[in-house]
């Protein structure tokens, strides 16, 4: 199991050029989460600063307004959630509902904090390929609010 694990991690982009000792440091203190479906990661709000890496099924998260819950984005096998929190340390900004049975590798700032204690450079990719996943997750967003507010120009 430790070997498919890692495969995957090697294949995505927060672990890009993150050597192999590091990714099977990081697995073998990482917890692995089960959650059935209808089940929650997490739930908006919620403190914890960890990352998730969806081993199995699929999820989406959403968000909570005027008291309604809209979708943001739906996430299956080899994605990641919970990064905003990882790395802001502020509470969620969202909720991660299983939409199948699902399982998620569990990483702790904690656990990348110790990796800073033994091996900075690799903690620093970690953290540099993290803030590329947010700013590519931003950038999107953007075009989407951008072609929404064209299309409320447009049809006024």
């Amino acid at each position: 199991m430790l070997e498919s694990r890692l495969r995957m991690l090697q294949g995505m982009p927060i672990f890009g050029a993150v050597n192999e000792a590091t990714l099977e440091l990081i697995l073998n203190k990482a917890e692995i989460v089960e959650v059935a479906k209808d089940g929650f990661f997490f739930r908006e709000g919620d403190l914890d600063n960890s990352i998730y890496i969806l081993e199995r099924g699929r999820v989406a998260a959403y968000r909570h307004w005027e008291g309604k819950r809209y979708k943001l984005r739906e996430l299956s096998e080899g994605d990641c959630f919970g990064e905003m929190a990882l790395m802001d340390f502020q509470p969620r900004s969202a909720e991660v509902a299983a939409l199948d049975e699902s399982c998620a590798i569990r990483v702790t700032a904690a656990q990348l904090g110790e990796l800073y204690k033994t091996d900075s450079e690799q903690y620093t990719l970690i953290y540099m390929n993290l803030g590329r996943e947010v700013c590519r997750r931003l950038r999107d967003a953007d075009s989407r609010l951008f072609v929404h507010e064209i299309n409320e120009k447009t049809d006024r």
